[in-house]
Formats: structure tokens, sequence, C-alpha cells
């Protein structure tokens, strides 16, 4: 019987809409043996989830996905996602780390929030949280927040370009991001593999599933693995089959470990 795995799932830690007792409790009932809790540039929920996984024999891998900027080669200043497996929870330079990047999206909350209410968007600080417990704030509950209030009609509303989240103003407001080689030495460093996350939705190195595309990813994937990258999220939502192949066959040409994932965020965005 093959393993049933997800190795990218969200939680009420970072933009996900369930406790990692809850998401732990779905995974066990729809018959899965292996996920890992990758919230957002933060790893505050994954102990627990793996102490409710312990009762129900599930096994819970340690993860996390930070936000990078790349800074090689032709496309410095493009977004990568970088996942983080199998590392110590307890190291002291990365969770120093994830300190800094908390406080710098805070202040970005705070910004784009000033900026929504300003084009006249009826949004409090109150209003971005879905849970009393909640202490994490990132776009997706921005567009969960719109949508109790009425303003769109479902969150993906919320990131058409050039609206609302996508707007050039929105744009300009950034969170600190680290860079994509500093994350990598962040995961080693702490003795985890670093993997590269949903390929298919990198924007900037040109039009997806062209050849441009395809021939600059596997140039991007030589300098990563140059840099310490050990793995490629090649099954991933926003990868379609044959897709999926290519990406199996890079990961093969540059000596990576293939990984899927659902990038579950909770029901409402299903």
């Amino acid at each position: 019987m093959a393993l049933k795995m997800d190795l990218h799932i969200h939680s009420t830690y970072s933009d996900g809409t369930l406790r990692p007792v809850e998401i732990v409790k779905k995974y066990h009932q729809d018959e899965y043996s292996l996920i890992a809790l990758t919230d957002h540039d933060g790893i505050g929920g994954v102990r627990e989830a793996q102490i409710a996984a312990e009762a129900v024999g599930l096994e819970v891998m340690t993860g996390i996905e930070f936000s990078t900027v790349y800074s090689g080669g032709d496309w410095s200043d493009t977004g990568l996602h970088i996942l983080g497996y199998q590392f110590d929870l307890d190291n002291g330079p990365l969770n120093e780390r994830l300190q800094s990047i908390r406080r710098s999206r805070e202040e970005r909350n705070q910004r784009l929030l000033a900026l929504l209410q300003s084009q006249g968007i009826d949004l409090t600080e109150d209003d971005l949280k879905q849970r009393p417990d909640q202490t994490y704030i990132g776009k997706p509950n921005f567009a969960l927040a719109m949508v109790e209030k009425g303003i769109i009609a479902a969150p993906s509303d919320a990131f058409r370009d050039g609206h609302y989240l996508e707007s050039p103003e929105a744009r300009r407001i950034k969170k600190e991001r680290v860079t994509s080689e500093e994350a990598i030495n962040l995961i080693r460093g702490a003795g985890g593999i670093p993997v590269l996350a949903h390929p298919m939705k990198i924007k900037g190195i040109g039009e997806k599933d062209s050849d441009e595309f395809w021939n600059n990813l596997g140039a991007m994937l030589k300098d990563l693995r140059k840099k310490g990258l050990g793995g490629l999220e090649c099954f991933h939502p926003s990868a379609e089959h044959e897709q999926a192949l290519h990406l199996t066959d890079l990961a093969g040409r540059y000596h990576l470990h293939i990984t899927q994932g659902s990038d579950y965020h909770g029901p409402e965005f299903e």
C-alpha cells in the first residue's frame, strides 16, 4: 500500500483556518500516514500537531515555508518559497530570524490595512482575525475578512491582478523577505532539508510552460542546488500532470528529493 502523505499544510499559526489539532484530526480521518505542517515563516504549531498526532498514529514532520527573494543571475528579486523539513525546532539562529520576520510582517499588515482603509474599504484590525486566539495575520486573512464583510464574493477576488491586495500600491507594501540562500542556510544549519515550493507558480522567468520557463527554471535549480537546495515540490495543485512529470525529470537531473503537497489552507479555500 502506497504511503499517503501531504507535505505542505498551513494552520492558524500562519494563514490557515484550522488549528494544528484540527488538521491532525482531518488528515487522520482521511487516512494519511505522513504530513508536514509548513506554516509561513513560523514553527509555532509544529509541536502542537505532533503531540496530537501521537495519539492517533499519524506522523507529523517538522516543517516551515519561507517567503524569499532570489538573489542570483538574471532573476534577482524573483519571489521564491522555500520549504524546510526535519530540522531542529530549538535551533537558535533559526528562531531569532523568525522573530525578526514576524515583526516585519506586523508592520506590513498595518501599512496594508491603512492603504485599504484610505481606498474606502471598511476593514479594521479586529476584522482580520478569524479566531480570537489568532496570532498570525497574512494576506489570506485580509481576503477572508473582506468576504465576511461582503466586500468581495470569494477570497480569490482579493488577489485579482490590479485589485485590492494585488493593486500596484499594495504590491509596493512588502514584508521583510530573506534571500533564498539565507533560508536554505537557516534550514540546513538547523539540520533540515530545504525544498523549492510550487515551481509552477514562479513569476518572472518566462511564460508558464514555455521553453524559456523550463530553461530558466533549470538554470535556477542548478544554482540553488549549489547553494544547498535539497528538494523540489513536483506535485502541487499548480502543476498539471505533464508539468509534474517534467518537474520530476528536473529533480532527477539535479539530484533533488521529490516532494508533494496540497498547500492546504482550510475548507474555506477549497
